[in-house]
């Protein structure tokens, strides 16, 4: 009799039937009974401890199943407990030994002990043995140009470590493919089957680097056969620099979009503001460079330029609305079209008022019309006039102030030369010293003040000049000749006398009238 007990299973089933063939171990004979005490569990423990001990002197191995993990190890099943120390599951370190739970694999046996049932196995051993195999069936065939098949074991930031069979050879990510990698995650991962071809073998370090890209052909090495500058075509955003994008237009074939070449109007600091990866563009092919393997692409050429346009929609001459962007001390922006601002000039914006600053005639966000001045396309540059938009008061001056007429203005500011009289809103003329008074005047500040009126005569209007002269002086010669015409109508038809005579008369009037005036101040 055998207890059935040891005819289980782990899960609790019993394998077994009438008439199976099993092996016993006789633990007695001759009992009270006279019968023989058998055992089924050490009839196995006797096979595997044979197998055991066969294994650690011929350097074979024994199957068994990873169990769970223990201090330092893993437990495994091989027939009796063993231990696997970490050390010795596999031929590299590794992280995280819970993976190995539940595999079953053949161990070596590191040594034993059967009176106190331990048993130390190694699966790093056999590995070892392995690889030393394949290595040497590798090596035979290994050279640099050869094709062979290989499993990805790791990824890296730099590339992908390809079991050969026994050897390792390093996939850098640069000969992945013929285009850009981000990652070589990206292209390969643990596991995979890859044919690479043998770049450069050295027998002395085992250094072997393997090419993935070569296996195809260089598309830089026709791509003038399919592109040419002004190609359009379409591709994938890949990579943003500060500079610039990079825009896969085909598999291995990346061109540059610099950020000066994506938007005609837009001011673009970084190629963010237009693209994103992963964004599919249309661009155009500018310049293309196989030796170096470069493209240079264009984006915003794939669109109309709006400067070329300009000219057509708004030619030198014509009037146009816009709203100001921006005032600078040098004049204000004034925005046209989508993108496109133009420049009123300080000297543009009035045409007799002296502007200090922008800022006192116009305000940001102002809409005002004004005059297309120029346009220069090359350098895309739009200069715009607000004078310009309204009719030049100095074009009908000559009619409005003949030489000769009187008018009444106010005192702007008086110079050593002479004295500014502002004669109409922003319109100033200019009385010389020489002109403002009949008696020399040596400082006009002691006789003149700004803001005081006065009537001045027109002598002068110099229209491109912009000028106007103006004289008190020939008004004082005016009023003496329409007196002396009223004295002379005054003396009656028929008198006779001569110029001279009233002259003479007018004379005494001016020295009769200073005597008394200084009789008048000694009192």
């Amino acid at each position: 009799m055998i207890p059935l007990a040891e005819f289980r299973d782990k899960e609790g089933n019993i394998a077994l039937s009438e008439g199976d063939d099993v092996e016993v171990y006789v633990d007695s004979t001759g009992g009270d009974g006279g019968g023989v005490r058998l055992s089924f569990e050490r009839a196995r423990e006797s096979t595997v401890w044979k197998a055991i001990e066969e294994a650690y002197h011929s350097g074979g191995a024994v199957e068994g199943t990873v169990l769970g993990r223990v201090k330092g190890g893993l437990k495994v099943d091989v027939g009796v407990p063993a231990f696997l120390p970490g050390s010795h599951v596999d031929t590299r370190p590794s992280r995280s030994l819970d993976r190995y739970i539940g595999e079953t694999a053949e161990f070596g046996i590191l040594k034993y002990n059967k009176a106190r049932g331990n048993v130390v196995v190694s699966r790093k051993a056999l590995l070892e043995k392995e690889q030393a195999v394949l290595r040497d069936e590798t090596l035979k065939v290994l050279e640099e140009g050869v094709i062979i098949e290989g499993t990805i074991k790791n990824v890296t930031d730099y590339g992908a470590f390809v079991d050969l069979g026994g050897i390792d050879g390093l996939l850098h990510v640069t000969d992945m493919s013929w285009g850009r990698v981000g990652h070589p995650s990206k292209v390969v991962n643990s596991g995979d089957v890859v044919n690479v071809v043998v770049l450069k073998y050295e027998p002395e370090s085992k250094r072997i680097s393997l090419g993935l890209k070569q296996l195809t052909d260089d598309p830089w090495m026709t791509i003038a056969e399919r592109l040419f500058p002004g190609s359009r075509v379409r591709g994938n955003v890949v990579s943003l620099t500060d500079y610039g994008s990079f825009v896969e237009i085909e598999e291995g074939v990346e061109g540059l979009v610099h950020v000066s070449e994506m938007s005609w109007t837009k001011r673009v600091t970084h190629p963010s503001q237009i693209v994103s990866v992963g964004d599919e563009v249309d661009v155009v092919v500018l310049a293309l460079d196989p030796e170096n393997r470069r493209i240079s692409l264009g984006l915003k050429q794939v669109t109309p330029n709006p400067w070329e346009m300009l000219p057509v929609e708004h030619p030198v001459g014509t009037k146009v609305s816009g709203k100001v962007t921006s005032v600078t001390d040098f004049g204000v922006f004034v925005n046209v079209n989508e993108g496109i601002d133009g420049l009123i000039h300080i000297s543009d914006l009035h045409w007799t008022k002296k502007v200090r600053h922008p800022s006192e005639l116009v305000k940001k966000g102002a809409e005002v019309e004004c005059m297309v001045l120029a346009i220069d396309v090359a350098n895309e540059r739009l200069s715009l006039g607000l004078k310009q938009a309204t009719p030049d008061p100095w074009g009908n001056m000559s009619a409005r102030y003949p030489v000769g007429a009187r008018v009444h203005g106010k005192i702007t500011n008086v110079t050593d030369f002479g004295v500014f009289v502002e004669i109409e809103d922003g319109v100033e003329g200019l009385i010389h010293v020489s002109q403002l008074s009949r008696d020399r005047i040596e400082n006009p500040k002691e006789l003149f003040a700004q803001g005081t009126e006065l009537e001045a005569e027109v002598t002068q209007v110099d229209q491109r000049e912009r000028r106007i002269s103006l004289s008190v002086r020939s008004l004082m010669q005016s009023a003496e000749k329409e007196e002396m015409r009223q004295y002379m109508a005054d003396a009656g038809e028929g008198s006779r006398f001569s110029l001279g005579d009233v002259i003479q008369e007018k004379l005494q009037n001016r020295t009769d009238a200073g005597a008394e005036d200084a009789e008048n101040s000694e009192e």
